[in-house]
């Protein structure tokens, strides 16, 4: 049964790593205390995908705060100003460098692709000087290996770190990041020589930047830093990751001709040009496919008939045993498990899947490829999927003949912009060019003290 997920929830169902993380940073618990918390999560997490059935779970996906933050700390692109000395990154310096400190600020936080999620933005420079610093990923495929369960050590992959990273504060803004590949390669070898070490068996790499529009520089780096870790990955079956959107064809190309690659997954919810690339172009011969059907950024239950469609679909392309039924993306961006949820009424709920939920989907339709379809779970998908269709719930008659009988005339205002815009200048007397905030400010006592007496 071929099955696979592309990353986790770190949060835990009930938000343990969040008050675990602001204990720790209020000087309210120990390292030890934070770490326990971590790693009863990780394990709890790790048995759950076991349990249910799938092949290939991931490691070093969990994050005391950010994916990309961690390979930083991996590769030792810590900047100056926090005062790293070397060794391994310990907590002080990784939460400096994520929130800052009393003396100096934290880095640039931007939003990650189109997701609310937000990552750690690396500052490189020439001078950098990159040293293997977080043996993060291998411990954590060895903590689970010690608790019985093989995983899949998730990177992020070197050229996307590259991309996603910024020039250093007073270096040229023209500086090509990707310069630097030959100086991070080398961590990468160190840290797949001890997975395999270690006694991994897959690697996966994320390269979610194969999505963007890449110029041909930029593509010819996913070519040659492949070709130079292909030694490095004798041994090992490579995944290599992409999510949020369709890889464009000039990409699909590159990526399925990357050296030593064993594996290509998509996002094939968000990713429908990439469904028919795939049906036209095909898949090397010998590869895997992880198909991404089950949509990781969703809180509604699978089309699980509609998925299968699509799978069965592409198992006539890519030949039997070579497709892996997969996430859309991490299950992070989703909510975690639907079974804390107590106070929804039963007919909402069976329209539902969280990440726990989501696990048990794909697992089922990896269990269809394998000829084992469990009849009476599909059965109960297809009946919430048309109770949602059906739901006066979801469709009010009432709007749908509204937005029918609109007609051009309703979309313009009857008053001229000119006489509105003169009505707003009486009204507000606004500067030339207005501000307001696009988030919420900090939500002190004092703040919510004067908002209560305003509103009285």
């Amino acid at each position: 049964m071929a099955s696979h997920i592309v990353g986790y929830p770190r949060m835990g169902p009930k938000r343990e790593l969040k008050f675990a993380l602001e204990s720790f940073w209020d000087g309210k618990s120990s390292a030890e205390d934070l770490e326990k918390v971590a790693a009863d999560l990780r394990a709890s997490i790790w048995k759950q995908m076991s349990e249910a059935g799938i092949k290939y779970i991931p490691s070093s996906t969990f994050s005391y705060y950010d994916q990309v933050l961690d390979t930083t700390a991996m590769l030792g692109a810590v900047p100056d100003r926090y005062s790293w000395t070397g060794g391994e990154i310990g907590h002080s310096t990784y939460f400096s460098m994520a929130r800052g400190n009393a003396t100096v600020p934290a880095m640039e936080m931007t939003k990650w692709f189109d997701t609310n999620y937000h990552f750690i933005v690396p500052e490189l420079s020439p001078a950098t000087k990159f040293s293997y610093a977080s043996h993060k990923a291998v411990s954590e495929y060895k903590e689970a290996k010690a608790l019985g369960v093989d995983t899949v050590p998730v990177l992020v992959g070197p050229v996307s770190y590259l991309l996603l990273s910024k020039a250093a504060k007073g270096v040229e803004k023209s500086l090509s990041l990707l310069s630097l590949l030959d100086s991070i390669l080398p961590i990468y070898k160190e840290v797949v020589a001890e997975l395999k070490a270690a006694g991994a068996s897959w690697i996966q790499f994320d390269e979610p930047t194969l999505v963007k529009d890449l110029a041909a520089h930029e593509l010819a780096a996913f070519s040659s830093a492949y070709a130079e870790l292909e030694s490095a990955l004798s041994g090992l079956n490579v995944l290599i990751e992409t999510y949020f959107a369709d890889v464009p064809a000039e990409s699909y190309k590159t990526l399925t001709s990357l050296s030593g690659v064993t594996a290509y997954g998509f996002d094939l919810v968000r990713g429908t040009k990439t469904l028919e690339l795939i049906k036209s172009a095909g898949i090397p011969s010998g590869k895997y496919l992880f198909a991404g059907v089950v949509d990781g950024r969703y809180i509604w239950a699978d089309d699980l008939a509609a998925s299968l469609s699509t799978l069965q679909s592409l198992e006539a392309v890519v030949g039997k045993g070579k497709l892996v039924v997969s996430t859309s993306c991490s299950l992070m961006h989703t909510a975690v498990d639907l079974v804390n949820e107590t106070k929804l009424d039963s007919e909402i709920k069976s329209w539902l899947a969280f990440a726990a939920q989501k696990v048990v989907e794909v697992n089922a339709l990896g269990k269809v490829l394998a000829g084992l379809k469990d009849e009476a779970y599909f059965a109960a998908n297809a009946a919430a999927q048309a109770s949602r269709r059906s739901s006066p719930r979801v469709n009010n008659e009432e709007v749908q003949k509204a937005a029918a009988a609109l007609k051009g005339s309703d979309h313009r205002r009857a008053t001229p912009v000119s006489a509105r815009l003169d009505a707003q200048q009486k009204k507000l007397n606004l500067p030339i060019l207005p501000t307001t905030t696009i988030g919420s400010f900090p939500q002190t006592m004092d703040l919510r003290r004067v908002r209560r007496e305003y509103n009285l």
